[in-house]
């Protein structure tokens, strides 16, 4: 379907751009939000995630020496901060597309990503928080300071993909109703069948004229034969 103007929450296609109103819309702040949330929990495993002990140059994960603990966090903190930025660019351009199945397919790979990293960060939350809890105090010289700050913006990043998740589905939901709005059942637009002849009934059924049997006139006589 061509010339999808206003579908899936978007303004006609070929509008002007307007930074000031693009930047106030609640998805896009929350995707700012969730873009600074993952940098932070990235920067701080990459800066400040590993250690070692003085007598030893090996570093290790400050994670109760879980190496699993900090690739994970610093995973979906890269994975999470790149996927903002891309999808902030289809935010630009998605008012420019015109094509209804286009927009549709970004806004369903917005609400997939969406959900995924809200269970991620959770689980990414749980899993630091765990972990942090079982690493020795010995084990950490420096870096317990990056370590909490890692685990508390995993745990906002989970109310922050949370809203992307909402307005995705908000957007998905919004271009649904239009095209069922839009959409005409062509069952709907069949024409009736012709209609039959009115029935003759049998009882007003009238005979042909000149198939009477004549009848004699009254009181004729026919002449006599000699």
């Amino acid at each position: 379907m061509e010339g999808g103007g206003g579908a899936y929450g978007a303004a006609k296609a070929g509008g002007a751009f307007d930074l000031v109103r693009f930047v106030q819309q609640p998805q896009v702040l929350a995707r700012i939000v969730s873009a600074v949330f993952a940098l932070i929990v990235f920067a701080c495993l990459v800066g400040d995630g590993y250690t070692n002990q003085s007598e030893k140059s090996d570093l290790y994960c400050i994670f109760n020496r879980n190496a699993d603990a900090c690739r994970y966090g610093i995973g979906i903190g890269i994975l999470a901060f790149l996927a903002c930025i891309f999808f902030f660019m289809v935010d630009v351009y998605f008012p420019q597309i015109s094509n209804t199945t286009d927009r549709k397919y970004l806004v369903l790979a917005d609400l997939g990503f969406s959900g995924l990293w809200t269970f991620l960060w959770f689980i990414g939350f749980c899993f630091l928080t765990n972990q942090w809890s079982w690493t020795q105090p010995g084990d950490v010289y420096i870096g317990a300071d990056s370590a909490r700050a890692a685990i508390t913006f995993s745990f906002f990043s989970i109310f922050s993909w949370c809203l992307l998740l909402t307005f995705a589905y908000k957007r998905y939901k919004m271009g649904v109703e239009d095209f069922t709005q839009s959409y005409a059942d062509p069952s709907a637009e069949v024409p009736t069948p012709y209609s039959s002849y009115p029935n003759i009934s049998h009882e007003s059924y009238q005979q042909p004229p000149f198939t009477h049997t004549a009848e004699a006139p009254e009181g004729y006589q026919p002449p006599p034969v000699y």
